[in-house]
């Protein structure tokens, strides 16, 4: 069944993306949660139109964040964490936790939802790394310093 998207959906797509999903899953979770609407004829008219409107607004935002990417591109951001003599921390370092370490830090605000961590989250002390999605065409990649308190 093809949909567009009305907001990012994650590992589906964009915000006005046509996509071909399962009927099911349209139908009980994308339509129903106000994420995603059927693509019929008409709707993809008015699609198209809302795009066109939107071009000169999405040119600056996505200047904005190629900015702020450039800014925060290869940052080391230092996390203090709880550790066992092995290395080990106890619990986790999360996008939470980067966020605010990124505002303390360097005074740069990310909502933690457009942190993205490999792996889900990190459980031991060393050096990592963290994408940031800032537009849909712009990333920025952060390392992460993990470190024993």
């Amino acid at each position: 069944m093809e949909v567009i998207l009305k907001q990012d959906v994650a590992k589906l797509g964009y915000k006005d993306d046509i996509v071909i999903v399962k009927n099911g899953y349209a139908n009980n979770y994308l339509i129903p949660q106000g994420l995603a609407v059927m693509a019929t004829p008409g709707m993809k008219k008015m699609r198209e139109e809302t795009i066109r409107q939107r071009a000169f607004k999405e040119e600056k935002i996505k200047q904005e964040a190629q900015e702020l990417a450039a800014k925060i591109n290869g940052l080391v951001v230092k996390i203090a964490a709880k550790a066992g003599t092995s290395g080990k921390i106890f619990g986790s370092v999360n996008s939470i936790q980067i966020a605010d370490a990124l505002k303390e830090q360097h005074n740069v605000e990310i909502d933690r939802k457009r942190i993205s961590i490999p792996g889900e989250a990190i459980k031991e002390i060393g050096q990592h790394t963290a994408m940031i999605g800032l537009h849909r065409e712009v990333k920025a990649e952060i390392t992460l310093d993990v470190f024993a308190e």
